[in-house]
């Protein structure tokens, strides 16, 4: 490591070479979220339900997750979302338009014991689907 009263240049040099190691920077760095992300780097996206499903959790956890596949209206994509708390899942039926957002996991993967599921969803047919579940609000029908 340079010392030098002259030093700044190489030290400065040398830290920007260094960005490339760390992985969070690499991958703002090369676009990365925006190029294998469903939602291309947006917060929500809008989709209809394709089916609903059970998903097993992961050990040490049992219990059947409730989860609907989702094909996004972006670009076609298909994912699996999390229908989220006690009895989300009896709001949404097939052909329904769901808006997800992400879970949160760190590091843009699962939450918790889900396996493989990294959305959840917010909405149906542009409802809030907790004033749905506390019966404030009906589901429109379409």
């Amino acid at each position: 490591m340079a010392r030098g009263l002259f030093a700044g240049r190489k030290l400065r040099r040398d830290r920007l070479g260094k960005r490339w190691l760390k992985k969070p920077w690499k991958r703002k760095a090369l676009g990365l979220k925006q190029k294998y992300d469903p939602l291309e780097g947006a917060p929500l996206a809008k989709g209809i339900v394709l089916k609903k499903e059970g998903a097993e959790q992961k050990q040490p956890h049992s219990g059947i997750i409730k989860i609907v596949r989702v094909q996004l209206i972006k670009n076609g994509k298909k994912v699996g979302a999390h229908a989220p708390k006690d009895k989300a899942i009896t709001f949404i039926d097939e052909h329904d338009e769901v808006t997800i957002a992400g879970l949160g996991g760190s590091q843009r993967g699962q939450m918790g014991s889900i396996p493989g599921i990294r959305y959840k969803v917010v909405a149906v047919n542009g409802v809030n689907l907790d004033q749905l579940r506390m019966k404030k609000k009906e589901k429109p029908k379409r």
